[in-house]
């Protein structure tokens, strides 16, 4: 044992997906006395600018929303109480199919290896005992998303450490209520086509794959007070329309897959530091 905290490490994609999957895990894990480090790897460019004017379109500035969302991203921070923020700020790449996925300094478009090398960085400086990221689709097939999976994972092979190593995800029999309550809060749910449909079915896991459950919904308003943070992108942060108590029962415990692992705590857990502490 040493003075050192432990330490948790996330490591994300943009400004906002912070809070979405695992603000509930910053915010609890913060109040342990555990040191929470965030690593944002694109600067959110892509996202909507003042007045939800969308990227592409007259007017959409991406260095003044990419400002806008640091601002946004910091005072996520402040509410989750994460001990430190690092930003790669690498270039939104945008969404699947959209031009900026073609933009030379885009993250999708950066080296593996360059990202896994500065990332591997902070790894070294950080020593973190537990490491979150999205698995190898990025959940749902963002490039930007997936791209952090690939960085993380090659960090980690860059270094001599072994943290724990968890991906994100969700149970499958709750996304298949998710169509369901986004229709109930008002949302315009299409049918989707069958090639559609085949892929949100594979997004989570079954319930009986994932390792990990963690119970935070002691810090569930902590984790929609963070979403809300990212005020600039209210449109497309459908959780908020919910309210906090619905919130809660929706977002109250966070779910991982549990990929790496030297502790030996047997799964299911329900915490990611099971074993080290």
């Amino acid at each position: 044992m040493t003075d050192r905290p432990l330490t948790l490490m996330a490591v994300h994609a943009h400004p906002d997906d912070e809070a979405t999957s695992t603000g509930g895990v910053l915010a609890r894990y913060a109040a342990e006395g555990i040191r929470t480090v965030l690593v944002t790897c694109t600067d959110g460019g892509c996202g909507d600018g003042p007045g939800g004017v969308k990227p592409g379109a007259p007017g959409h500035d991406a260095a003044a929303v990419a400002s806008m969302r640091r601002q946004e991203l910091q005072a996520s921070c402040d509410v989750l109480k994460i001990s430190d923020l690092e930003m790669l700020d690498y270039a939104d790449s945008g969404m699947t199919g959209w031009p900026s996925n073609e933009a030379p300094e885009s993250f999708w478009q950066t080296p593996v290896e360059e990202g896994a090398a500065r990332l591997a960085e902070l790894m070294r400086h950080y020593r973190p005992d537990v490491v979150v990221t999205y698995d190898e689709n990025g959940f749902y097939g963002h490039p930007d998303h997936i791209q952090a999976h690939r960085i993380t994972m090659a960090a980690l092979e860059m270094t001599a450490l072994t943290p724990k190593v968890y991906w994100t995800t969700m149970p499958r029999s709750q996304m298949q209520r998710f169509g369901e309550t986004m229709r109930e809060f008002g949302e315009d749910m299409p049918e989707p086509d069958p090639a559609e449909a085949a892929a949100l079915a594979e997004i989570g896991l079954p319930d009986d794959e994932i390792t990990t459950w963690v119970d935070a919904s002691a810090f569930s308003d902590q984790k929609f007070d963070a979403l809300a943070a990212h005020s600039s992108q209210g449109e497309n942060i459908f959780f908020l329309k919910m309210g906090k108590e619905r919130f809660r029962e929706w977002m109250g415990t966070e779910t991982f897959v549990r990929v790496k692992d030297a502790t030996g705590a047997a799964v299911p857990e329900n915490d990611l530091f099971a074993g080290l502490r």
